[in-house]
């Protein structure tokens, strides 16, 4: 039960961490603009996307996208906390990997339920090459799904609670 509470105590710090950075681009950062962080590198941009990961499907207006993305989200937010639930104490390093996948998932859910939209604002680029902006949501789900990787690729012979 301690560890639990560790867990939900780390998950709702980054989902903190997540939304109130988001409130700060949306109040100082004016819709479409950027604050130059590092000249030719790193931007703090204010970007709203209505789409997936990277802005796939951003269309906005799209009612019919924004339902599929949302239900979608739901039932991925469900299925990963019953997961998160099932796994055995034990498995410490698999209840961290759900713990970022559940923030990333929250964290954009949230925004799309109750902004219509999802915040964006770190963005990345060198020599004219751009990694589409991002937020710390999109930073958890991401970790956490390299990590889901790793332990499907390479846990599979240590009794792994996915792997059997």
């Amino acid at each position: 039960m301690k560890r639990t509470f560790l867990y939900l105590f780390f998950m709702a710090g980054l989902l903190v961490c997540d939304q109130v950075s988001k409130s700060i681009v949306s109040h100082y950062v004016p819709y479409g603009g950027h604050i130059n962080v590092i000249k030719g590198f790193f931007n703090i941009s204010h970007v709203h996307n209505r789409g997936a990961v990277f802005g796939i499907f951003n269309r906005p207006g799209n009612s019919l996208i924004f339902v599929i993305l949302t239900l979608a989200s739901l039932i991925a937010f469900a299925v990963i906390i019953y997961l998160f639930i099932k796994v055995p104490p034990s498995e410490r390093f698999l209840k961290f990997t759900f713990s970022l996948i559940i923030i990333g998932a929250l964290g954009n859910l949230l925004d799309r339920l109750l902004r219509g939209h999802v915040i964006d604002f770190l963005d990345f680029y060198i020599n004219g090459l751009h990694w589409p902006s991002f937020n710390m949501a999109d930073s958890c789900l991401t970790i956490g799904a390299v990590l889901m990787a790793y332990v499907l690729l390479f846990k599979r012979g240590d009794k792994c609670f996915l792997c059997s």
